[in-house]
C-alpha cells in the first residue's frame, strides 16, 4: 500500500513527477487512516532527508490542511485525539479557498512553509495541527539580526476552516492575552498576538520535544513505572493548579496538549478555549465573547458536564487529568476511549491498575467520577492523594515544621539555661541579711545560717560578644564587596562576595580587631575589580535582602542542563540555562548577563518576553537548550537576578546595552524603589560563572 513517505521518496529520487506526486498525495489523503501527527512527521522527515522546494512543501501542507477540514466536517479523527470544532463549515459544492456565500470573494492564499509573516517570521516547518490553528516552527529575523543565540519561536496560525468563524479573531486575541497571564514553568510561554492581512497568529515559546499523545499512541507503549508516570502527572497538575488559582479552566485538556520537552520538562499548551470560571466584574470582555461558543472539545477526555454544555469548573480538568493518569499507568484509556456520557450511560467502571495501592486507587477513582460533586475538588488534593505531590506546596508545610522546630529549640535552650540562671541568682540575689540566697526558697533562720565565708577571688571580666551593628558597619567599609555577617557568641561568620583586591586576610584582620571577636569563619566568592561597578550599585541590596529575608529570598543557580563543569564552569558552545526562585512576595523578575567587555545582555525581560510578574516563592528555568550559548570573550562573568515589588523599568531596555549606562539607570531606579518599599524588598542574587574556549 502506498504511503506519503513512499510518495515523497519517489519524488525526491526523480522517479515521480510533480503532477503525479500531487495526484498520489490527494488519493492518499482521501483514504489514509493515519493521524495528523503521522502525516506531518512523514513530511518533515522527508524534508530533512532531502529539502523540498518551499513551494512544494507548502502545497503538500495545504493539501493536508484541506483534508483535515473535510474530516472535521464529517467528524472523523484528525489528530492524536478526536477533537471536534463546531465552526462554520465550507459548503460541499464550493471550491477550496472560498468561504461563505457565492458572492464572497476568494480568501487570501494561506501562507505555509517558506512564507514570511509581516516580513519578520519565516515559517520553516509545520509541527502540528489543532482544532483552532496550525503550528509552525519559525525563524524570527529580528532575533537573528540581533545575534540572538536562539532565534526560533513557535507560531500558531488560524486554520482556514476556523477563519470562517465570525469571532475567530477575538478568540485568538483572548487566547494570547490569557496565556500571557499564565506565566508558569509548566505552561508554554506566549509572547504576542498579531495579524498579516487576513491571517491572525500567536507567537510563543518553541518547544523541542514530543507530545504526550505521541508517547501514549506509540505502538510499543504499555505503561510507565509509577515514579516515572508521577513526574509527568506532577508537571501537568502543577500547570492546571496554577491556572485554576487564577480563575482559568483549560476545557480541552488532553495528551496532545502536553509537551514532553527534550530537557525532561512537562509543558501544557493551548489554553485556547479556556474560559473564566470566576467571572470577575473587572473583566468586561467575559460577557462580550465566550470561547466556549466555538464548541471545541475532545470527547474521550471531556467530562460529562462539558459534553452537556454546563458552565466550566476546575473539576472538568481533573476528569481529563484522571484519564491521562490512568493511561500512563496502564497504557489504555479508562473507558476504552468512549466519551464520559457514553461510559456513564453504559454503566462502565474503570478497573484498578495493577500494583496501585488502595489509597492511590481511591484518589484516581474519585478523579474519574462521572458526577462533578463526587469528583476530587482540587488538583492539589489529587496530586497529594495519588502520591505525585513530591514537594508541591511544601513551603507552607516546611514553614510550619520550621516554626515547630524553632519552638522546640527555644524550649531546649531555656531548659538547658535554667540551672545556670539559678546559680547566677544564688550568687547575686541578696537574702534578708544581705547574704546570697537561693532563688525561690525561704531564707534560713539566723541561728541556722552558715558562718561567714571569705570573699571569693574576683574573676577577670569576660568581654562582651560583638554586636551585629558593629560588624555590619566594619564590613560596609570594604570596597567592591557584598557581605552578610552572622554572630554566634564570640565567633563571626561572613558570607557573600569579596573583592579580590581586599583579600580574605585583610577581612580577618578587620574583624578580629573588633572587641569581643575571637574567631572568624568565611564563606566567600571572590570577585575581580571589573565587578566593582556592579557591586557598588547592587551589593547593598543583596545585603539588605539577605538580612531581611534569610533563606526565603531571591536566588539564581545554573541549571544542570547547561552542561557546566564544577558547578559554574562553562565552555564555548554550552547552553546557558539558569534556575531562578522568587522571594516570598509577588515580584517582577529581571535576569541580566554582565558580559566581559562591559556590555550587559537582558535575558529577561526582552523584546519577545515582556511579561515578568511572578507569584511568591516561584521557581522557573530561564532559557532552553540552544537558546543562549556561550561564546567569546571568555573569563569570569556575572549573571544577576532582580526581583522587585514594582516593574523595574517602564519598557524594554536596549539589548544588548553598555554596562555603565545600564548600571546608572539601575542605580537611580532602585533608589526610588528602595525609598518606597525598603531596600530589603529589592531581591538581588548573583551567579558568577567562568567561561572557557572550546579545547
Amino acid at each position: 500500500m502506498e504511503s506519503l513517505a513512499d510518495t515523497l521518496r519517489l519524488y525526491q529520487s526523480g522517479s515521480l513527477g510533480q503532477a503525479e506526486m500531487f495526484a498520489r498525495i490527494d488519493r492518499l489523503l482521501a483514504s489514509t487512516p493515519e493521524s495528523v501527527s503521522s502525516l506531518l512527521n512523514m513530511l518533515n522527515e522527508a524534508h530533512h532527508r532531502s529539502p523540498l522546494p518551499a513551494e512544494v512543501y507548502g502545497e503538500i501542507e495545504r493539501r493536508i490542511a484541506h483534508a483535515i477540514e473535510a474530516r472535521q466536517r464529517i467528524g472523523q479523527r484528525v489528530g492524536d485525539e478526536e477533537t471536534y470544532v463546531q465552526t462554520k463549515p465550507l459548503p460541499p459544492t464550493q471550491p477550496a479557498g472560498v468561504v461563505g456565500g457565492g458572492a464572497n470573494p476568494p480568501v487570501e492564499r494561506m501562507k505555509g512553509v517558506g512564507d514570511t509573516l509581516n516580513g519578520r517570521f519565516v515559517l520553516e516547518e509545520c509541527i502540528g495541527f489543532g482544532g483552532m490553528g496550525t503550528v509552525y516552527k519559525a525563524l524570527d529575523l529580528r532575533k537573528l539580526e540581533a545575534s540572538d543565540r536562539h532565534p526560533y519561536i513557535a507560531i500558531k496560525v488560524l486554520n482556514v476552516q476556523f477563519q470562517g468563524h465570525p469571532k475567530s479573531l477575538i478568540a485568538l486575541q483572548r487566547e494570547a492575552r490569557k496565556a500571557q497571564a499564565l506565566a508558569h514553568e509548566n505552561i508554554v510561554s506566549v509572547y504576542d498576538f498579531d495579524r498579516d492581512g487576513a491571517m491572525v497568529y500567536v507567537t510563543m515559546e518553541y518547544l523541542s520535544g514530543k507530545s504526550l499523545g505521541q508517547l501514549l499512541r506509540a505502538p510499543d507503549f504499555r505503561a510507565l513505572p509509577f515514579d516515572e508516570a508521577m513526574k509527568i502527572v506532577r508537571g501537568m497538575g502543577m500547570a492546571l493548579a496554577y491556572a485554576h488559582e487564577r480563575g482559568f479552566v483549560h476545557c480541552d485538556f488532553k495528551p496532545a496538549n502536553v509537551i514532553l520537552t527534550d530537557t525532561g520538562g512537562v509543558k501544557v499548551i493551548d489554553f485556547g478555549i479556556a474560559r473564566v470560571f470566576q467571572k470577575a466584574e473587572e473583566a468586561p470582555d467575559v460577557t462580550v465573547f465566550d470561547p466556549g461558543s466555538l464548541g471545541a472539545l475532545t470527547p474521550a477526555y471531556a467530562s460529562p458536564e462539558m459534553l452537556e454544555n454546563r458552565e466550566p469548573d476546575p473539576r472538568d480538568d481533573i476528569y481529563a487529568l484522571g484519564c491521562i493518569t490512568y493511561e500512563l499507568l496502564t497504557g489504555r484509556h479508562p473507558f476504552n476511549r468512549l466519551s464520559a456520557t457514553q461510559a456513564r450511560d453504559a454503566g462502565l467502571r474503570p478497573q484498578r491498575p495493577p500494583g496501585l495501592g488502595h489509597a492511590q486507587w481511591r484518589a484516581l477513582r474519585c478523579a474519574l467520577a462521572f458526577q462533578r460533586e463526587a469528583r476530587t475538588p482540587t488538583v492539589n488534593r489529587f496530586l497529594q492523594e495519588i502520591g505525585a505531590q513530591n514537594g508541591w506546596r511544601q513551603p507552607r508545610v516546611l514553614l510550619g515544621a520550621g516554626l515547630a522546630a524553632a519552638a522546640t529549640m527555644v524550649l531546649v535552650l531555656v531548659t538547658l539555661r535554667l540551672p545556670f540562671l539559678r546559680r547566677a541568682d544564688e550568687q547575686a540575689a541578696p537574702g534578708p541579711s544581705g547574704s546570697p540566697a537561693a532563688a525561690g526558697t525561704a531564707s534560713a533562720p539566723p541561728q541556722a545560717q552558715a558562718p561567714p565565708q571569705p570573699a571569693a577571688r574576683s574573676r577577670p571580666a569576660v568581654p562582651a560578644a560583638p554586636s551585629l551593628a558593629a560588624v555590619s558597619t566594619a564590613l560596609a567599609q570594604l570596597p567592591c564587596s557584598a557581605l552578610v555577617p552572622a554572630i554566634d557568641g564570640h565567633a563571626v561568620r561572613v558570607q557573600g562576595y569579596l573583592a579580590r583586591s581586599v583579600g580574605q586576610a585583610r577581612l580577618k584582620t578587620v574583624l578580629t580587631a573588633l572587641p569581643g571577636v575571637s574567631r572568624v569563619d568565611l564563606a566567600l566568592h571572590e570577585v575581580g575589580d571589573d565587578k566593582c561597578g556592579l557591586m557598588r550599585v547592587l551589593g547593598r541590596y543583596w545585603v539588605a535582602h539577605r538580612m531581611a529575608s534569610g533563606v526565603a529570598g531571591a536566588s539564581i543557580h545554573l541549571n544542570p542542563g547547561s552542561g557546566g563543569r564544577n558547578g559554574t564552569d562553562l565552555k564555548e558552545g554550552d547552553t546557558l540555562m539558569v534556575d531562578v526562585s522568587t522571594p516570598n512576595y509577588q515580584s517582577y523578575v529581571a535576569v541580566d548577563y554582565f558580559v566581559l567587555g562591559g556590555t550587559v545582555v537582558h535575558l529577561l525581560p526582552n523584546a519577545v518576553e515582556r511579561e515578568t510578574l511572578a507569584p511568591p516563592r516561584y521557581t522557573a528555568t530561564i532559557g532552553n537548550l540552544g537558546n543562549w550559548m556561550i561564546g567569546a570573550p571568555f573569563g569570569t562573568e556575572m549573571l544577576v537576578l532582580l526581583a522587585t515589588p514594582v516593574p523595574l523599568f517602564d519598557g524594554v531596555r536596549p539589548n544588548p546595552e553598555a554596562g555603565p549606562a545600564y548600571l546608572n539607570a539601575l542605580d537611580e531606579r532602585l533608589a526610588r524603589i528602595g525609598k518606597s518599599h525598603g531596600a530589603g524588598a529589592v531581591g538581588v542574587d548573583f551567579l558568577q560563572i567562568t567561561t572557557h574556549a572550546k579545547r
